[in-house]
């Protein structure tokens, strides 16, 4: 395995002028490949990677890829030298991100938003971004949180020539069709669709270990799921010597490590408890937002940071079960189910189909007049996110609602969310992820089959489960979906209290300019609804938390460490509610 080297990231300019001088300064450490010297247009690419050709690819399981993008085999990412032009590209999957800036007549790339942020002299937030941010947990591409910057969308490719001798031509996107789209012939005999699942699922994990040698260990990041315990089945059966790790919350109710633990005596491997208590999250608070380099608002960030941290003690591959619930219609399509049916009944009332959509990332859309500042709303009033949704859910590619609604959650949920961040958490402790479910030959396949083969009554990923019966016993198959249940509640009012008091302060808030400045007492007291207390409290208050992180410790906007406007502050409906827990206790 030591030819897979370390993760690595590329940083590189194409266009006008000579800036390798800047580029040594931003990648000190890094291979730097540049063109002609007496060549009009200049260009440079800094990578850890070997460089060998006008062009580097990076794809996130470790394999090094100098092919073009569009053949049988692309890599994650990748940006390409040409006669007179540049193409920047992402694979569907999504799982390495792309970004770009256009300074003068030249194009700044990379694969981390910090490596141009020092490029900008005053980098200006996004309002649009942010808004996206409050609303889907993460920033929807293209935009980012910055002005200045713009991200490569998964599944695309820009490309730039020179429209004259001093000027470049204006960027031309195209999308690369991932086939994820509903076939017109379905496939509806189980039993064949059973046989020929459970030969794709073989063939997926085949493909990822091929390179892998068999007297190294790898890891599995296993919760005791149905996803992330088939691929523990599957490696094992490949021959791999596997280490499974699990999160103990340390929270009764919310741990899955029986389950977990059941998985790893089945197959006989060692089952490495990681714990994810409210302390030890917010000790890698920081660390956990330059890992992921964008702002997320999903509360199992920095549980997975201090996974994937454990894991890289051992091992330098991780496989996981990300992408399961896209591909064979997860918990989250049922509210949008419902609503399609019963939408027809209330026809004046009903919200479109993509604002039904909206509200099942359960954030903070209708909110808006509500969380953010005057100045804030007055520039995202005449926007509209659902813009974000209208090419993932487009009818034409996938005519049935749950094909359709499948197709926009890879798009959505997984290439802009899940697996990016997946990648960063792993990149941070130079460990190459490897989803098996993000295999494109499984994808395809899934789009066959009709959705009686994958929700039957209240039971989600049928298909998925008729298949894993292959090689898991039923107690782990056919339980009821959990999903990862992290306790962020339970902290708000015992371990987060104080750093709600620190981050989150109305006069921190206010200075920003961003936020309605007692935001976290609304949230709290129930004046933002009863839901938003109790239902969508957990993440919702992380993803704030995670913004201010984000942009101190990224962005380097006012570190609250040095704030004048920094004084402690404990909001009074958690002040109270923290008197009653404890006195329940006593």
């Amino acid at each position: 395995m030591g030819a897979i080297g370390k993760p690595s990231q590329f940083l590189g300019y194409w266009g006008l002028g000579n800036h390798t001088e800047t580029l040594q300064r931003l990648a000190p450490n890094y291979l730097i490949r540049q063109g002609e010297s007496d060549s009009p247009i200049a260009w440079a690419i800094a990578s850890a990677t070997e460089l060998t050709a006008d062009r580097v690819t990076l794809n996130a399981c470790g394999r090094s890829q100098l092919t073009d993008p569009l053949t049988d085999s692309p890599g994650d990412a990748w940006a390409f030298i040409e006669t007179q032009g540049l193409r920047l590209g992402r694979n569907s999957f999504g799982r390495v991100p792309l970004y770009w800036m256009q300074l003068g007549e030249t194009i700044w790339f990379a694969t981390r938003l910090q490596l141009l942020r020092p490029l900008i002299a005053t980098p200006q937030i996004n309002p649009i971004a942010l808004h996206g941010l409050a609303c889907f947990s993460y920033v929807p591409t293209p935009l980012t949180p910055l002005e200045q910057v713009a991200a490569v969308a998964a599944g695309s490719e820009i490309a730039w020539s020179m429209a004259d001798a001093h000027t470049l031509s204006p960027p031309q996107t195209r999308s690369l069709d991932p086939a994820w789209r509903e076939a017109p012939q379905l496939l509806r005999h189980e039993d064949q669709a059973v046989g020929q699942l459970q030969a794709l699922l073989r063939q997926a994990i085949e493909r990822q270990v091929a390179d892998l040698p068999l007297d190294e260990p790898v890891g599995v990041l296993l919760s005791g799921g149905i996803d992330s315990s088939l691929v523990t089945a599957l490696l094992v059966e490949a021959g791999l010597q596997v280490r499974a790790y699990a999160l103990d919350f340390g929270v009764e109710g919310y741990s899955e490590l029986a389950y977990a633990q059941q998985v790893a005596d089945l197959f006989q491997i060692p089952l490495i408890q990681v714990a994810a208590t409210g302390d030890r999250l917010l000790s890698v608070l920081r660390a956990t937002a330059q890992a992921l380099d964008l702002p997320y608002g999903d509360g199992t960030t920095a549980p997975l940071f201090l996974l994937k941290q454990a894991a890289a003690q051992d091992v330098r591959v991780v496989f996981n079960g990300e992408n399961g619930d896209q591909l064979f219609a997860g918990w989250t399509n049922k509210p949008v189910i419902a609503g399609g049916v019963y939408r027809p009944e209330h026809p004046v009332a009903a919200e479109t189909f993509e604002q039904q959509y909206l509200r099942t990332f359960q954030r903070f859309w209708g909110y808006e007049s509500q969380i953010f500042s005057a100045d804030l709303l007055a520039r995202i009033q005449a926007h509209d996110l659902t813009l974000y949704l209208q090419d993932a859910l487009d009818a034409t590619a996938c005519p049935s609602l749950l094909a359709r609604l499948r197709r926009a959650s890879l798009m959505l949920k997984g290439a802009q969310n899940i697996q990016p961040r997946a990648t960063a958490l792993g990149f941070a402790h130079d460990l190459w992820v490897r989803s098996p479910f993000c295999d494109p030959d499984l994808t395809a396949w899934t789009f066959q089959l009709p959705g009686e083969l994958m929700l039957q009554g209240a039971c989600e990923k049928y298909i998925l489960k008729r298949a894993a019966e292959r090689w898991l016993p039923a107690e782990i198959v056919w339980r009821e979906k959990r999903g990862m249940g992290v306790p962020l509640k339970v902290w708000y009012y015992r371990e987060f209290w104080g750093a709600i008091g620190q981050w989150l302060n109305p006069k921190v808030l206010r200075s920003e300019n961003r936020w309605q400045p007692h935001l976290a007492d609304a949230m709290l007291s129930g004046k933002l609804g009863v839901a938003m207390r109790d239902r969508y409290i957990g993440n919702n208050l992380w993803l704030l938390l995670m913004w201010q992180v984000w942009r101190t410790e990224v962005l380097g906007e006012i570190p609250v460490s040095r704030s004048l406007d920094h004084v402690f502050w404990l909001p009074p409906a958690i002040g109270q509610r923290i008197w009653s827990y404890r006195k329940r206790l006593q």
